[in-house]
C-alpha cells in the first residue's frame, strides 16, 4: 500500500487509510485528498515494468488507493484507445489531434474508472449499500460495479434524466428514484447526503467531497495518454467539465508522474462547460480564489446533462489545475455541442453523447479564439457514448418513480416500488 494519508481540503484534518474515512467528520464538505509515498512507489515500480502488464486501468495499481488486489472490483475498464483523428484534424487545420475514446469502457463512459476504484474501496471497508446522486453515467457505473461486488445500489437521478440511462440502472438491479429539480441546488445530492449521513450508506457520486476514492480513477486517463504518445506529454488536453472532478483527476495523473520523475512537464488543462451551466469556467474567467467559487444561480439548461452540476464540487482543485498549467476555460452553446457530435460521428466514427462531445466543441471554440497553435499536440477527451436513450428498452426494464426531495416520500416510494422497508 502506497497511501501515506488523507487530508481534508477544508480543515486540514489528517486521516489514515486504516480509519476507513469517506467524508471529513467535521462535515465541512472538504475533499479528503489522498497523499502517496512517491519514494516508495519509485522503488516498487519502473516505467519498463508497465510494458509487462495488461493494458487496463489497474496497470497503474501503485498509484491507486486500494490496499490489496483481492479487493479490486473490475470489469476491464481503462485501456481505451487514443485515436489519431486525421480527417477531423485536417478539417480543423491541426497537425496532431488525438481523441481519447472513453466510450469504450464497460458501461459506456469514463465513470467506470471512478466506480471501479470507489466500489473496490467499499468492498475493502465492508459496505453493503451504496448511494449515488447522478445524471446517469456515474449511477450506471456504480450500479454495474455494485452488481459485480454484491453491493446494493440506490440511485437518485434528476427527473429529466434520459430513459436509456435509467433503464441501464434498472437492469443492473439498482433502486432508482427520479427527483424533481425546481431550485438551483441539486436535489439528488440532498437525498444522497441524507442516506449517507443518517443511514450509513456508502456515498459514491463522481465528485470528491462525498467520496475521495473515485477521483483517483481518472488519473489513469493521463497515464495512458502519456504511454500512448510514446512517453510524451501533449500540449493541451480538453476536458468536458461539470463538477470539475474529471479535470482534477486527469491533472492528478500528470502530477503523480511528475512527482515520480517519469515525466517533467504538464499539458495546458482546458475545461469546457455549456452556456446553460458554467459556474466553474465563470470562476476561472473572474480569477476567483479556488475556495470561493459561486454556484450557478438557477437550474441548469443544457443538452449536456452530464455537465449539469450547478456547483463544481471539485472546483477548488480544478481551478488550481488550470492556474498551475496555464490552462483556461471555454464556454460552448448547445448548438456548438451538437455540431461537435456530428463531426465526431461523420469524420471519425465516434458516436458521443452531448456531454461526451463538449470537449471537441471547446477545441473548435479555442481555435477560433487563438488559444491553440496549429502545430501543437492536442488531446480531446470523448467521455460518454451516444447510445444512452433507446426507447425500446423501456418496455422490458420498467420505469422509475418520481419523487420530491423529501425523505418521507422516498421511504414510501422505496417500499411501494422496490419492496424495501427501512422500519
Amino acid at each position: 500500500m502506497f497511501v501515506k494519508d488523507l487530508r481534508c481540503s477544508k480543515c486540514g484534518r489528517i486521516y489514515s487509510l486504516e480509519e476507513k474515512p469517506v467524508m471529513c467528520i467535521n462535515k465541512d464538505l472538504g475533499r479528503l485528498d489522498i497523499r502517496y509515498d512517491y519514494e516508495a512507489i519509485k522503488n516498487a515500480v519502473k516505467p519498463e515494468d508497465l510494458a509487462k502488464r495488461e493494458f487496463h486501468m489497474w496497470r497503474y495499481r501503485e498509484f491507486l488507493p486500494v490496499p490489496n488486489g483481492k479487493y479490486i472490483v473490475s470489469l476491464g475498464e481503462g485501456g481505451t484507445p487514443l485515436i489519431k483523428a486525421g480527417r477531423l484534424a485536417e478539417k480543423l487545420g491541426l497537425k496532431k489531434l488525438y481523441l481519447k475514446d472513453e466510450t469504450r469502457n464497460p458501461t459506456g463512459s469514463f465513470k467506470d474508472r471512478c466506480m471501479s476504484v470507489s466500489v473496490s474501496m467499499a468492498k475493502y471497508f465492508g459496505f453493503k449499500r451504496a448511494v449515488v446522486a447522478s445524471s446517469g453515467n456515474a449511477a450506471a457505473a456504480l450500479a454495474a460495479y455494485g452488481a459485480r461486488a454484491g453491493i446494493e445500489v440506490y440511485a437518485f437521478v434528476p427527473d429529466f434524466a434520459g430513459y436509456g440511462k435509467i433503464a441501464q440502472l434498472l437492469f443492473y438491479g439498482a433502486k432508482v428514484f427520479r427527483v424533481k429539480w425546481v431550485e438551483a441546488e441539486d436535489p439528488t445530492v440532498k437525498m444522497m447526503r441524507l442516506l449517507a449521513e443518517k443511514y450509513g450508506f456508502y456515498p459514491s457520486p463522481s465528485f470528491g467531497p462525498f467520496n475521495p476514492y473515485q477521483i483517483e480513477g481518472p488519473k489513469t486517463i493521463a497515464m495512458e495518454i502519456v504511454e500512448q504518445l510514446g512517453w510524451n506529454v501533449p500540449d493541451q488536453v480538453f476536458v468536458p467539465t461539470g463538477a470539475a472532478s474529471l479535470l482534477t483527476g486527469v491533472y492528478n495523473g500528470f502530477r503523480d508522474w511528475n512527482n515520480v520523475g517519469w515525466i517533467n512537464k504538464y499539458p495546458r488543462m482546458v475545461a469546457v462547460q455549456p452556456e446553460g451551466n458554467h459556474p466553474f469556467v465563470r470562476a476561472w474567467m473572474e480569477k476567483v480564489d479556488p475556495d470561493k467559487i459561486r454556484p450557478w444561480e438557477k437550474p441548469p439548461k443544457t443538452i449536456a446533462t452530464g455537465l449539469e452540476d450547478t456547483f463544481p464540487w471539485d472546483g477548488d482543485a480544478g481551478l488550481r489545475a488550470l492556474y498551475n498549467t496555464n490552462g483556461y476555460g471555454v464556454v460552448v452553446s448547445d448548438e456548438e455541442i451538437l455540431e461537435a457530435m456530428k463531426l465526431l460521428a461523420s469524420l471519425e466514427g465516434l458516436f458521443a453523447e452531448p456531454s461526451g462531445a463538449a470537449g471537441l466543441a471547446g477545441l473548435i471554440k479555442a481555435l477560433e479564439d487563438g488559444e491553440v497553435d496549429r502545430d501543437e499536440t492536442v488531446v480531446v477527451l470523448v467521455t460518454g457514448h451516444g447510445l444512452k436513450d433507446p426507447d425500446i428498452v423501456k418496455k422490458s426494464a420498467g420505469d422509475a418513480p418520481t419523487i420530491n426531495p423529501d425523505p418521507q416520500e422516498f421511504f414510501v416510494k422505496a417500499k411501494e416500488f422496490y419492496k424495501v422497508d427501512f422500519n
